[in-house]
């Protein structure tokens, strides 16, 4: 049974930074890498960024347009850890952020395509 924890998440001013981290164990871990969404009071689950690992343990990196620039998606292998670096940090990025494993390497925004799930962690940023 894949597991995965996050951890990171707090209150931070606009304008600051925060990381996330999201810790793979069981299973085979990671898989296919993982991906970071988040959602917001009263609003659907959103896409945030995606590590994708190919058939040779290259990563690549996709974002959603609204964080684009400011956030990066990167990995510690040896720890099957993923990092979600968040900097210049908006109000508008207040959310329980979720990390998940992907289980496929196509439409990574689709969180259909994601089948195990962490427990979320909140970010708020204040104005």
């Amino acid at each position: 049974q894949v597991q995965l924890a996050e951890s990171g998440g707090g209150l931070v001013q606009a304008g600051g930074s925060l990381t996330l981290s999201c810790a793979a164990s069981g299973g085979t871990g990671s898989g296919l890498g993982v991906g970071w969404f988040r959602q917001a009071p009263g609003k659907e689950r959103e896409f945030v960024a995606r590590l994708l690992i190919n058939r040779w343990g290259i990563g690549s990196t996709y974002y959603a347009d609204s964080v684009k620039g400011r956030f990066t998606i990167s990995r510690d292998s040896a720890k099957d850890t993923v990092y979600l670096q968040m900097n210049s940090l908006k109000p508008e990025d207040t959310a329980i952020y979720y990390c998940a494993r992907g289980k496929t390497r196509t439409s990574v925004n689709i969180a259909e395509n994601y089948d195990y799930w962490g427990q979320g962690t909140q970010v708020t940023v204040s104005s």
